[in-house]
């Protein structure tokens, strides 16, 4: 009982600071110069993708056995799939839940064009990695730098052009440690936004830690608790923005945050996975990535299409549900 007290506390805890953190990160975006989109794809993006690639890095830096570093690739897995599937679904459920049905709820036509080139970056690197996993050569490792350099392309891009399609100002809630103050300090948005962050990433860790204690209480085992339930945990920063940021009628930045976490997920912890690992994949983790790509094409495919509404946006998280009932031949 207690491993489930924790749990709701940490939740709670991430939802609040998250609160907080996209508060304090829309400021920050003002301070520094960049666009709406740029706020979303990079600087929430880099913040709520911590805990996954910590824990990646974690793993393979510091792990003993090779069995302790593929958590490090089960992580690097595990978050895109999260990310293609929970956040994307929950994005369309909170505006089914907010009776925004029609395709505007998700942005304008140049918005999902954005959208759109965001998920063309991401898929092309995704294959790679996935496909990666199937093979063995000697200089494979190397090809660990070649995803870092990828993700330091999309960052260039996203900084250069984070002003391309901002369309009016929003105008900023106060910030919540100078409430009072119509222009916040810059020390007082800095504070807000590495404090939040701490706490993001203590609770997530936190998070994890419950589920792993509740999974075998369940009777599920550690493979499927890692597999099926930590992705969610670590990625829960994210669905935690998306609900924020749509509540407040901000949906553009939360599929930002979204795509821009994708990407630092296919890449960076990608990177510390074929530097420290073997990449070697096991069928589990194929079928991750193969539900993984298959959800991206189907949202690809509507966005072309312009026939992405909210409703199909929400579908999105029946691909989870799909890799769960994968999961049952695969490691029963």
């Amino acid at each position: 009982m207690i491993h489930v007290v924790l749990l709701l506390l940490c939740a709670l805890a991430i939802y609040l600071s998250c609160e907080w953190f996209v508060n304090a990160v829309e400021w920050l975006g003002q301070r520094l110069n960049v666009g709406k989109m740029a706020v979303g794809t990079i600087l929430a993006a880099f913040g709520t993708a911590l805990p996954e690639s910590v824990v990646t890095l974690v793993a393979v830096t510091t792990g003993a056995t090779e069995n302790a570093k593929d958590i490090g690739v089960g992580a690097a897995m595990g978050g895109p799939l999260a990310l293609s599937t929970i956040a994307y679904g929950v994005t369309g459920l909170m505006l089914l839940l907010h009776h925004r049905r029609a395709p505007a709820a998700l942005g304008t036509e140049k918005d999902m064009r954005r959208l759109a080139k965001d998920q063309t970056w991401f898929l092309p690197i995704f294959v790679v990695k996935v496909s990666l996993g199937l093979v063995a050569f000697a200089v494979k490792p190397v090809l660990g730098l070649v995803f870092f350099a990828a993700y330091a392309v999309y960052f260039w891009r996203e900084i250069r052009g984070g002003h391309d399609d901002d369309g009016g100002d929003d105008e900023l809630e106060p910030l919540k440690f100078q409430p009072k103050a119509a222009a916040p300090a810059t020390w007082a948005v800095a504070a807000q936004t590495l404090l939040t962050l701490a706490v993001i990433f203590v609770a997530s860790q936190f998070f994890v830690k419950q589920l792993d204690a509740i999974g075998p209480m369940l009777g599920l085992s550690t493979a499927v608790t890692a597999l099926l339930l930590s992705p969610v945990a670590t990625e829960l920063p994210e669905v935690m923005n998306a609900i924020i940021w749509v509540r407040q009628g901000k949906t553009k930045l939360a599929l930002a945050n979204i795509s821009g976490a994708m990407m630092i997920q296919a890449t960076v912890p990608s990177g510390l996975g074929l530097l420290f690992t073997t990449w070697k994949f096991d069928g589990a983790l194929l079928w991750s990535g193969l539900i993984t790509m298959a959800s991206i094409i189907y949202l690809l495919a509507l966005m072309r299409a312009h026939r992405l509404t909210p409703a199909r946006l929400a579908a999105a998280g029946l691909f989870y549900v799909v890799f769960g009932l994968g999961l049952i031949p695969l490691l029963s």
